[in-house]
Formats: C-alpha cells, structure tokens, sequence
C-alpha cells in the first residue's frame, strides 16, 4: 500500500542543495525510511535525477553491518561517487554508526560525525540522514555542526492520512484511529488481534533499542511503572513530585525525583512522550511545572495499557494535540488569571486553556470537549476562552458532530473530523 506524505516530500524538496545535512527524525517505524528510499526517491526520479545519484544505505539492516563503522561508511560512499554532478546520499538509522562507548564518553564527537561533516564539505554531495532518538540527532548533530543541521520531524499518520488509505466512512476511520493510532504498519494488519499484537511488539522495540540499549538501563521496573502512569493519565497536569507520590501512594514504591525526571527525558528523547508546558498568557512567559504529557501515537500508548483505558475525552485531546504539532505549532497549555467580584470581595481567578498554538506571529487558543450536552457544560467548557482578551481566534473543538458556527463572544465551535480533515481549519 503507497501512503502518500506530501507535506514531508515537499518540505525535503524545498531543503534542497542547501548546504546542509537534512535530519529526518521521529518515533521509530513511524515512515522515515518510506519517506527517503521511496517518497523522495521518486520525487528525485521525476526531477529528472538519474538512479545512480541516488545512494541509499541502511544501517539497521545486517547487510550493511560492516558499514556501521564510519570509516568503512565514508570510503563506501566515496566509492558510488561516480562524477561530479550531485548525488543524493541517505544514511537511515545512522544511531547504529555509534558505538556504545562513544555513547558514554560525552567529552569527544563520535566518529560518525567526522564522516558527516566530510561529506557535507563535498559540493556535489546533498546528505540526508535517518534516526529515532532526538537526542542523538537533533541536539548533538546540531551542536556538532553549529547550525549546519536541518531537522525534518516525521510523525506516524495524522488522521487525514489514515482515512485517506483506509476504504471506511470517516466516523469508522475515527474509532480505529482512536484506537490502534497511525503507525503506518497497522494498515497492513488484516485483524484487530493483530494489530494489537504489532502494536505491543513495536512498543517494546521501540522502548527496548531507543531508551533501555542507548542509556545502557538494563531493565529497571521504575521506568516501566513510570510508562503506565503517564499512558494512565495523558492530558493531566503532573509534575515529578506528583509522580513520585503516586509511586509511593499506589505504587507501594520508593523512587527519588531525579530518577523520574531522568526517565522523562529518555521517553522524550525517543519520541515515545511529549511535554506540553504551561504558558502565563497574561504574563506572556513560561510556567515551570506542573506540565502535560502526551504519547506521540495513541496506539502504542492504548497497547501498553492492553486497551483497557478508552477514555475518548482525553485520548481526543492527545491526537489534536499531536496534529497542532504536526502542522508546525509550538504548542503549550496555557494559564489565564481574570479578577471577578463577587459578593461584593473581589477575587482572582484561575482558567486553564487546553491548548496555546503558536506558529511565527499566528496564534490560536483551543480547547477541547468530547461532549457538549447543554449550554451548562458549553459555558463550563469555554470559560477560559473566554477570560482571554486579545484578538486571536479560539476554537473549541468537540466530538459531537456539529457544523461549525461562532457563538456571541466570538469563540468558533466545529467537530474534530472537520478540525482534522481540513488542513486549513485553524485559517482565520
């Protein structure tokens, strides 16, 4: 089945001869290797560049063990060089050209980077590579290169994407969205017990080669505790300090603040968990804690659980969280306090909106409902859009299928599969 990415292709497309090395990063079997050997591949293809320009290696793949080392890598792709016209160089999976030694000597650049940083010197070389842990390829490959690094972050399939490869109504689309997520794979799978069986086996790849093999963890039953909390919870204000209460309060188990904190920066760092912070709109700065966390796909989040939380409220908030994400948006939680009188004893009150999405000078608060059953819950739901004063737009995004319309104080109403479907939704 060919999954169409345009948006994807087009930004490699437009990241062209730019002089620097293209990172593509994101959750592993999320469709960065489709991306490169295959979407954009074809697209060099119809831009007329011939086949033997195009050097395409796979580092997890066995085949090219001998190529994990890096000196054996940059003499192989010296090799394909044919001439001096431009050649397209993809490196997937190149974390397995560092070795674990590398790895715990933070003090010296890992060798890998010494072959990157020589193939970006050669002018007739456009170098693209492939990894799944952000820490590795986003943050050291740009201190590494000082700016000489463009990263491209690939998520699993948005909605659109998977009802546009799945031949159901878009209300069936959606509950198997909610359900099994977007990674591209699940597509394939014929059943639900299968899907649900690739689901738990990815998750433990994912967890075992991105977080336990990369900080050398072993096995500790803290951060698979820690894992359970946060799939138990998405959406949630939380924090380390309430973290490690539950550990010791339900869990019966002792674990310091440091750890937790640790262990949130590798699900970080391997995609499988993103952090939303809180934002002081008024103030226009950051709150420090407590933070939101969310599962970049709900599938894996949904299997680790063995699908026994089908909570769509939160799980709503969590892909409309993930698709303002995907289309560029820095996305935080934001905090707006508003003075009330009442009984004559003036108070301050504090509102929480869902969602604060920023993209270059374009903002748009959003708030998100599963239901909205009276005008009780309407105004319960809206009220901290409401307490915002400033002139951007505010959505309030629900489940229940409702054409979209503005109310008296200006807040917009639509369905999620509107909002989802509909790239340019969030338009003014």
């Amino acid at each position: 089945m060919r999954i169409e990415r345009d948006a994807y292709v087009q930004e490699l497309v437009e990241r062209m001869g730019n002089g620097l090395i293209k990172i593509v990063t994101g959750l592993r079997r999320s469709g960065k290797t489709y991306l490169l050997s295959i979407l954009f591949a074809d697209k060099l293809r119809e831009l007329g560049v011939d086949e033997a320009k195009i050097i395409a290696i796979s580092l997890d793949d066995e085949a090219n063990a001998e190529l994990r080392d890096p000196r054996a890598l940059y003499e192989h792709v010296l090799d394909r060089i044919a001439d001096d016209g431009m050649h397209y160089v993809f490196l997937d999976e190149v974390q397995y050209a560092i070795s674990s030694s590398e790895l715990r000597d933070p003090s010296a650049p890992p060798r890998l980077y010494g072959v990157l940083n020589g193939l970006l010197q050669r002018r007739n070389v456009d170098v693209y590579v492939t990894g799944s842990n952000s820490r590795l390829l986003s943050t050291d490959v740009m201190t590494q290169f000082r700016g000489r690094g463009d990263e491209v972050r690939v998520h699993p399939l948005s909605f659109a994407e998977f009802h546009g490869a799945r031949s159901l109504d878009r209300l069936s689309a959606w509950q198997e969205y909610l359900r099994y997520g977007g990674m591209p794979h699940i597509l394939a799978e014929p059943s639900d017990q299968r899907k649900a069986a690739y689901l738990a086996r990815l998750f433990e790849e994912t967890y075992a080669r991105d977080i336990l093999e990369r900080y050398q963890l072993g096995r500790p039953q803290e951060l698979d505790d820690l894992i359970d909390v946060l799939a138990s919870s998405i959406g949630s204000l939380t924090n380390p300090a309430k973290i490690r209460a539950t550990f010791e309060s339900v869990l019966k188990v002792p674990v310091t603040q440091t750890t937790i904190s640790k262990y949130l920066r590798f699900l970080g760092d391997s995609f499988l968990v993103s952090e939303a912070r809180r934002f002081d709109i008024r103030g226009r700065r950051h709150i420090g804690s407590p933070k939101k966390y969310y599962f970049e796909d709900l599938g894996l989040r949904n299997a680790r659980l063995n699908f026994r939380q089908f909570d769509p409220g939160p799980m709503m908030e969590n892909v409309i969280y993930n698709e303002l994400r995907r289309r560029g948006y820095a996305v935080d939680v934001g905090v707006v306090e508003r003075f009330a009188t009442r009984n004559g004893t003036r108070e301050r009150q504090k509102f929480e909106a869902d969602f604060v999405a920023n993209l270059g000078d374009q903002r748009v608060y959003v708030q998100s409902a599963w239901t909205i059953p009276d005008e009780a819950k309407r105004w319960q739901e809206t009220a901290s859009l409401r307490a915002i004063n400033d002139g951007f737009r505010k959505i309030l995004i629900v489940g229940d299928p409702v054409p979209a319309h503005y109310d008296q104080d200006g807040i917009l109403t639509m369905n999620v599969l509107d909002f989802l479907l509909d790239p340019h939704s969030l338009a003014g």
